[in-house]
């Protein structure tokens, strides 16, 4: 009897230390996605592919962002892609964008990935541009795909002046 005790501890034991590990692997595993959904967002941006962009969102209404320019929210994935043809259209020069100590964390079917987004290039005349920018993602596990659902970018202002700081690099 004691033995069988003994066996059933161990057994216990061994079972608790897998689940431990497993859910351990999960949020690794999560991260790893994610990182690939913001590296996907990047390759779009870069390659000026709309429809790759708006695919990292979850595409109804239920999408929320909160954009460094006016207006100050978009509420829906068909407004926040107007806004994109928007940027297009007033940007066709080439340009470059990437995240910059970007850190993500999970919690279940929830996310949220921070740090800051660089975009530079030139606008329809010609003229260079360069801005650096706060950005937060929040990230939703739908199905087995993380989306993101809701973006906040914004910078810095100087209070005395009242004017943005574009290019703040601390």
């Amino acid at each position: 009897m004691k033995s069988l005790k003994l066996v059933l501890l161990i057994c216990a034991v061994i079972l608790c230390g897998l689940a431990a590990s497993s859910c351990s692997q999960a949020p690794k595993d999560d991260v790893s996605q994610i990182q690939a959904l913001e590296k996907s967002f990047l390759d779009a941006l870069n390659a000026k592919d709309l429809n790759g962009i708006m695919s990292v969102y979850v595409p109804d209404d239920s999408l929320i962002v909160f954009d460094a320019m006016p207006p100050r929210q978009y509420i829906g994935a068909n407004a926040y892609r107007k806004d994109w043809e928007v940027v297009m259209a007033a940007y066709p020069g080439s340009w470059h964008a990437e995240l910059i100590d970007w850190k993500i964390d999970t919690e279940g079917s929830l996310g949220y990935g921070h740090g800051f987004f660089h975009f530079g290039g030139t606008d329809k005349d010609g003229k260079a541009w360069d801005v650096t920018m706060r950005m937060t993602d929040v990230y939703r596990k739908i199905n087995g795909k993380w989306l993101i659902v809701h973006e906040h970018v914004s910078w810095p202002v100087d209070m005395t002046t009242g004017k943005a700081d574009l290019t703040s690099k601390s």
